[in-house]
């Protein structure tokens, strides 16, 4: 006879933990998805080292959100105000759950946190809002970054950072500039700027 399938939306394997700031050592539940692979521990801690410790007065985009892990570790770590772009309505979901708990536990204002239920190039054609860093996971293998690359920039403050995680290594080219670049497994993690 098979094993049963867990009925619960969330298994308590289905999480990430904040490495710092006002949440720190808090947990993300998030569900079982399609595509949704939560970037490692490890990275996350090497890439808020490149970006510096603390994002007083940063805004952020986390544009395909999944976990939420970048964008609630930037709040945690005191961003001005963080948007999250995430097209899966179950991690949609999920993330408001998330977002709901942390405010919960802490005296922070929930408005510095907007999640919004949306294909991402959608929300880069629809918003004009300029950005501090802006996290960018997309799904694999589908060519995102080609669709992503020409308008990203146009997203960007002046001094501002694009982290790109992907299947493959970027190279510096007339458009952007790779500052630091590393892998983890078969995992490629950059932080850009505009070139």
């Amino acid at each position: 006879m098979p094993p049963l399938k867990p009925t619960k939306k969330f298994s308590t394997t289905n999480q990430v933990r904040i490495n710092a700031g006002v949440w720190r050592s808090r947990l993300l539940k998030f569900p079982n998805a399609e595509g949704l692979r939560p970037t490692p521990e490890r990275v996350r801690i090497t890439v808020f080292n490149w970006l510096g410790q603390d994002l007083t007065g940063k805004t952020c985009l986390d544009l395909f959100a999944g976990t939420g892990a970048f964008g609630f570790e930037a709040l945690s770590r005191n961003a001005k105000q963080v948007t999250m772009v995430e097209n899966s309505r179950p991690a949609y979901n999920a993330l408001l759950q998330n977002q709901t708990q942390l405010y919960n536990q802490t005296s922070l204002k929930a408005e510095n946190c907007q999640i919004l239920n949306q294909d991402a190039l959608l929300f880069l054609s629809d918003h004009t809002q300029k950005f501090d860093v802006i996290f960018c996971d997309p799904p694999y293998h589908k060519s995102w970054l080609d669709k992503l690359f020409p308008i990203l920039n146009q997203h960007l403050n002046a001094d501002g950072m694009l982290y790109v995680e992907v299947e493959f290594e970027i190279k510096s080219d007339e458009n952007w500039q790779v500052i630091k670049q590393n892998k983890a497994g078969s995992v490629y993690y950059h932080l850009l700027k505009s070139a």
